[in-house]
């Protein structure tokens, strides 16, 4: 009965893991898009920057 419900938290521990992960990719590239779109969308004058840092 132990090792069955070890095998059952593994899982269900791994299939959370793949779920956040799979998250985490949608969160990066809703990122990378809204980076790109402040690159590109800039003003062109000399040095100005649209970020802080």
């Amino acid at each position: 009965m132990v090792p069955l419900l070890l095998v059952l938290l593994l899982v269900l521990i791994l299939f959370g893991a793949g779920f956040a992960v799979k998250i985490l990719w949608w969160v990066a590239v809703a990122v990378l898009i809204l980076w790109l779109i402040g690159f590109f969308a800039r003003p062109k004058s000399g040095s100005a920057r649209w970020y802080r840092w």
